[in-house]
């Protein structure tokens, strides 16, 4: 039985390889791990899964030399904004070597950052169609802005070069404006931006929570990054604190640092903009435009109260003016009601008066019509028992002496 040494063996894999495989293949894979080495080289390993995403099918060790390392980095950096980390997907060029004495590898020639950009993009859509789907990706941009911002919460390093320039922009402004700042520091880059940003978020409701008063104690927050290198904007595409950020009651701003790139947290934040400074710039300016507001409604308080006040004056004069015409007119006209009154009451005197004295003079005439001795002239008498005047037979009975008056005297007789 023919046989081989390990040597010839792994001698003729390697010769069959470059035989019968091209000199570069361009292969996809995800990075399972990788890291920077001594010397400037990167060694790393590259792996495939099964569709379920679960098991590991196949992996490859890879390298990238020294000479090629850093213009690889510094194009796939600029190009996908994020760093060769575990976990990304990346499309390489390589070339396929056996050594006899460490194996298979794949030596790394190229990379081709839009199949990663791809990925990256696809993944930031995913987390905003969420986002969109549970109905909260507008809540923070749509917040109103608060008139006043004085009070601003920042979220950033504590030594970050961004945190200081925006702290110098507001304190040194051209209008003398006072801003009450504080940090509430978290990490921007790496793996725990997302857990420390979600901390801080915390941190500053919490330090809102002031007894008997429903007022936060922030009108802004301010998240703020600056500088750093491009592939660090990867760690802001986060579902959970993009989530935290657009359900959040305070308006928040970003200003992370780059003009071109535009993270899921700048998508959700109720302002975006570039840079710190940027950020600071636009508050001092609604700051200065809400005093120059203040100060024309000032203006025009001042204005319409001294006209009120000069109106009241004018008003006042003409009263002081007019008063003496206007009693003297008041005495005149309430004189003249006296006067026609008491003419009123004199006519309806004298009219009471003589109907008076013709109702007298009337009933004068009937008692003088109704006078005895008038009718006794006439031809008329009386006739008297006892006293009484008799106006029926029926009142004498045979012996009753009578009396008969007559105009001239009377006469005395017996009823027989």
């Amino acid at each position: 039985m023919q046989s081989l040494s390990l040597y010839q063996l792994n001698n003729l894999i390697s010769q069959t390889i470059e035989q019968q495989l091209p000199d570069e293949v361009w292969v996809k894979g995800e990075l399972a791990e990788g890291r920077p080495a001594s010397g400037g080289h990167f060694y790393g390993e590259l792996i495939e899964r099964s569709e379920d995403k679960g098991a590991i099918r196949a992996r490859a060790r890879i390298t990238i030399w020294a000479r090629s390392y850093n213009l690889i980095r510094y194009r796939f950096e600029r190009e996908t904004g994020q760093r060769l980390l575990p976990g990304i997907n990346l499309l390489l060029c390589v070339r396929i070597t056996f050594h006899e004495a460490y194996g298979y590898s794949l030596n790394v020639v190229d990379i081709d950052p839009s199949f990663t950009l791809g990925k990256t993009e696809q993944r930031r859509r995913q987390i905003i169609a969420q986002l969109e789907e549970d109905g909260i990706i507008d809540d923070n941009r749509t917040l109103p802005l608060p008139l006043l911002m004085s009070r601003i919460a920042v979220i950033s390093s504590e030594h970050a070069a961004g945190y200081g320039d925006f702290c110098k922009q507001l304190v040194f402004n051209d209008y003398h404006l006072h801003f009450d700042i504080k940090l509430f520091p978290a990490l921007m880059q790496g793996e725990r931006v997302e857990q420390t940003v979600l901390s801080a978020l915390e941190n500053i409701l919490h330090d809102n929570e002031t007894p008997f008063c429903d007022k936060p104690s922030f009108d802004v927050v301010v998240i703020i990054r600056g500088g750093g290198a491009v592939s660090d904007l990867s760690d802001f595409d986060s579902y959970p604190l993009a989530a935290a950020i657009a359900q959040y009651p305070i308006p928040v701003f970003t200003g992370i640092g780059h003009d071109r790139d535009e993270t899921v947290l700048d998508r959700v934040a109720c302002l975006s903009l570039k840079t710190p400074t940027a950020v600071a710039s636009f508050i001092i300016d609604h700051q200065a435009e809400q005093l120059a507001r203040l100060e024309r409604l000032q203006q025009r308080l001042t204005h319409t109260a001294q006209r009120t006040l000069d109106r009241a004056h004018q008003h006042l004069e003409h009263l002081a003016s007019t008063l003496p015409l206007l009693f003297a007119h008041v005495r005149q006209r309430e004189d003249a009601k006296l006067l026609a009154m008491q003419d009123r009451l004199a006519h309806a005197a004298r009219l009471h008066l003589e109907r008076e004295k013709h109702r007298l003079s009337l009933l004068e005439q009937r008692a003088t019509a109704l006078d005895p001795k008038l009718l006794l002239r006439r031809g008329y008498s009386m006739t008297m028992l006892n006293g009484k005047i008799i106006t029926s037979a029926q009142q004498l009975q045979k012996g009753d002496r009578i009396q008969t008056i007559l105009a001239d005297g009377s006469r005395s007789s017996v009823i027989e």
